[in-house]
């Protein structure tokens, strides 16, 4: 039996919806890397004038390995972590907590690692734990937790002085003018300021580790055996200006 025009059309029509879809699923689907916008990791801006992230600097070479399309975005950390749950995030590079364990899956070891420091002048009290804090004054920068001690910080049964302030510069301008005895920051952005304005007599100590780790969604094809696999290859990176984590 001869097709009429109209079926032909109808039938090529079909087929090449049917390729169509065939392209699409065999399309790789791109996976999407959110950070937050707040670096612990370096005062410097990249070229769009946003804070430089060194982890960008991890991920291309991993997902490069991997095989694996991406694109990268900073985002708020409340938000980031919102769109982790909700599946929005398929990926990111955090510090390891329980908060993420339903909806992601988290490396086995870390990728990098920052310190947390308490910057004084020589001659104060040693801060070695978050309780020797306790009736101080403190200078914090706006936007950090500081892991779980910004809660410890502010609260009043603490009896401890939180003098917040905007910038990294400005946090220790306020300790070299004594606005309060104790400085809590990152190792990467401290050492920058410093080298750029020392201030004599400066000495920290270190009150936590902060080491990161692969975070991936679980509704991502295949998670299971990408994690893995990046797992793998992060293993074997190195690369100039990311921290090496404490596998101590």
């Amino acid at each position: 039996m001869t097709m009429g025009r109209p079926t032909r059309f109808f039938a090529g029509l079909i087929l090449l919806l049917a390729g169509a879809s065939a392209a699409a699923a065999a399309e790789p689907r791109v996976l999407e890397y959110s950070y937050p916008d707040q670096s612990v990791w370096t005062t410097r801006l990249d070229a769009r004038g946003e804070p430089d992230n060194p982890l960008l600097r991890l991920a291309a070479p991993l997902f490069q390995q991997a095989g694996i399309p991406w694109r990268a975005r900073g985002l708020p950390a409340a938000r980031l972590f919102e769109h982790l749950r909700d599946g929005q995030t398929d990926f990111s590079i955090l510090v390891k907590g329980t908060v993420l364990d339903k909806c992601c899956l988290i490396s086995k070891r870390p990728v990098a690692g920052t310190e947390l420091r308490v910057y004084h002048r020589k001659g104060k009290r040693p801060i070695t734990s978050r309780e020797d804090l306790a009736g101080k004054e403190v200078i914090t920068v706006h936007g950090y937790t500081y892991g779980s001690l910004l809660p410890f910080i502010k609260d009043p049964a603490n009896r401890i002085g939180n003098n917040g302030t905007v910038s990294h510069e400005s946090a220790f301008a306020m300790l070299e003018r004594g606005r309060a005895d104790y400085l809590l920051d990152y190792a990467g952005p401290a050492q920058e300021v410093l080298a750029e304005r020392p201030i004599r007599d400066l000495e920290y100590d270190v009150i936590d580790r902060l080491d990161v780790h692969l975070v991936l969604n679980r509704t991502f094809p295949d998670a299971e055996a990408l994690m893995s696999r990046l797992e793998t290859i992060a293993a074997g990176l190195t690369i100039e200006g990311v921290p090496k984590p404490n596998l101590k």
